[in-house]
């Protein structure tokens, strides 16, 4: 019986704290080895507690997301190949150069990188391919990478399909469909992205389009989130500056839209659902967001189709 050739997929992503005894040393990592001061690992902490009140999901989910993704590859009618994928994380265990090493170790010399964000930028993307080239090329795999697939036609419909379901929810209790500002986000990167000529904006706004093309809105507008915080400039404004600025022109439903999340975790959990709901509260208007991906069908195929994509631009797969 002839043996299937191997071709590991490396799934790259944020990383989270497995739990809050883990977050020091997380938070200590994201800091590029400074400790936190008492009072941010305390706020950090109280974050993660307000979300997960002591349970730990958060890590659990990209877990799955990783399972499902090999499962929907190996669906392919590619007899000769079986996918293998392993997690690289940037600021937690196992961290991408682990998942390069783990690669290696089982024998694998062609691998395809993808990470769990559609959007490109220097900053997130770029750095992750950066690390895990650098190993690749110490361990001798061919790996090539996937930069971004912001406009994959069945990311565009889960998304849609997200917010169409939230719309319906809104015109339910009496709103009609027109009068909700949908509120495309993601995260904010430092302003001298654009200086660069950095993608990130540019391809945030073309999912945002395609998007609302597909869900029929026309009432939208994109903002940014989760900045950090940092004596630079961040792209703006913030969603909460947003939400404020609409409830002054009178704006009583807004739908948020995190377009560069493609998982539940904190600037999804905490961020949107506790710090802008209080927002919303204070300002009297009334606010959902859309359910993440997670393990979306139409996400992993997504994943999986982009994967097999790849492998065939580069020639590791026949037929």
């Amino acid at each position: 019986m002839k043996l299937k050739k191997k071709i590991g997929v490396l799934v790259m992503s944020y990383g989270t704290p497995k739990s809050l005894d883990d977050v020091e040393a997380y938070y200590t990592h994201i800091r590029r080895g400074r400790p936190p001061e008492p009072e941010q690992l305390k706020e950090l902490k109280d974050r993660y507690e307000a979300i997960v009140g002591g349970v730990f999901p958060l890590r659990e989910n990209t877990d799955r997301q990783v399972e499902h993704m090999q499962a929907e590859l190996n669906k392919f009618d590619l007899p000769d190949v079986e996918f293998v994928c392993y997690q690289g994380l940037k600021h937690s265990d196992p961290f991408i150069e682990d998942g390069v090493q783990n690669m290696a170790a089982d024998g694998i010399t062609d691998a395809i990188g993808i990470v769990l964000a559609p959007h490109y930028s220097i900053m997130s993307v770029g750095s992750y391919i950066k690390r895990a080239k650098a190993t690749a090329e110490e361990s001798g795999m061919n790996i090539r990478f996937i930069e971004s697939y912001h406009l994959h036609p069945k990311l565009i419909e889960a998304f849609a399909n997200r917010v169409s379901a939230k719309l319906d929810l809104f015109v339910e209790t009496g709103a009609q469909r027109d009068d909700v500002k949908v509120l495309f986000s993601a995260h904010s990167l430092p302003e001298k992205i654009l200086a660069m000529g950095d993608p990130y904006r540019d391809q945030l706004l073309e999912t945002s389009r395609a998007v609302a093309e597909k869900a029929g809105v026309t009432n939208w507008q994109f903002t940014w989130q989760s900045a950090g915080r940092t004596s630079e400039p961040w792209l703006g404004p913030d969603v909460l500056e947003t939400m404020k600025e609409l409830s002054e022109q009178d704006v009583r439903y807004m739908l948020v839209s995190p377009l560069g999340f493609v998982s539940d975790h904190l600037e999804v959990l905490y961020d949107l659902d506790i710090e802008a709901q209080e927002v919303a509260e204070e300002l009297d208007v009334r606010v959902m967001r859309i359910d993440s991906l997670n393990t979306d069908p139409l996400y992993m195929q997504t994943l999986a189709d982009c994967v097999v994509t790849e492998c065939r631009k580069g020639a590791l797969l026949h037929g």
